[in-house]
């Protein structure tokens, strides 16, 4: 039974949520669900932390989340984010526990690949240094190749969370050679002293197929928990995760 592995619950859909009908009156007194509240119950369930993406566009969470967040006794926040001068000041003044660097282009409905840390070398290496030196953690989110593990190392990142939407998006053969390449990626990551987490497409019933892949220290998961929280509550939803995540992956 895996006691080690932790799971960070990204609460982005709950703002969705709220936005779909809120979005131009956020000051009602009604507004809701609450993003606060939900990220508490995910507390409350057994989840290790909390994630969020400020984005650009602010489709879903918004800044005033961000600090409500960060105010919240014993939540550790992991704010995911792009590489814009925007959000890293943003970043380095709310001081999050953990940050994860993602891409992020406009047009797409969520974080789709992997950030090319080789190719931005020269951007990326600025802010995590930065982030690093102000007491924030940082991740880079990648697909399993070995030039991005290696990139992600040589800037200074003190984790990676390895992209698992092909492998989630995949079936059988496929899905297997993607969870082999995951594996590969977590091996190297780990020998070059990065924590290892993983992340994207993740849900109770693909969690088996990702068995194979080692040194995993923190799954961050959201969009599978808030559409099981629909039927069972969110509560329930992050445990029946947890239960998963115990009864089908090895220790890191």
């Amino acid at each position: 039974m895996n006691t080690s592995l932790k799971l960070g619950v990204n609460v982005d859909h709950v703002a969705t949520l709220r936005q779909a009908r809120y979005r131009t009156m956020p000051e009602a007194h009604n507004v809701e669900p609450s993003v606060l509240e939900a990220a508490r119950t995910a507390l409350r369930a057994g989840a290790h932390s909390i994630t969020i993406h400020l984005r650009a566009d602010r489709r879903h969470i918004q800044d005033a989340d961000v600090w409500e967040l960060r105010k919240e006794p014993g939540l550790l926040m992991n704010l995911e984010m792009g590489n814009t001068p925007e959000i890293v000041a943003i970043a380095l003044q709310v001081k999050p526990a953990f940050v994860c660097l993602v891409p992020e282009h406009r047009e797409e409905v969520t974080t789709e690949g992997g950030l090319d840390v080789a190719g931005l070398r020269g951007s990326l290496e600025a802010t995590v240094r930065a982030l690093e030196a102000n007491g924030t953690r940082v991740s880079l989110f990648i697909d399993p190749e070995a030039e991005q593990v290696r990139a992600s190392a040589a800037i200074g990142a003190s984790m990676v969370e390895l992209h698992t939407g092909t492998f989630a998006n995949e079936t059988g053969e496929k899905r297997a050679e993607e969870a082999r390449r995951l594996a590969e990626a977590a091996e190297l990551a780990h020998g070059l002293g990065l924590q290892v987490n993983a992340g994207h497409g993740l849900t109770v019933a693909n969690l088996k197929d990702l068995a194979g892949v080692p040194h995993l220290a923190e799954l961050n998961i959201g969009h599978h928990l808030v559409s099981r929280a629909v039927t069972v509550g969110l509560e329930a939803a992050v445990k029946e995760m947890l239960a998963a995540m115990s009864n089908s992956l090895s220790p890191a």
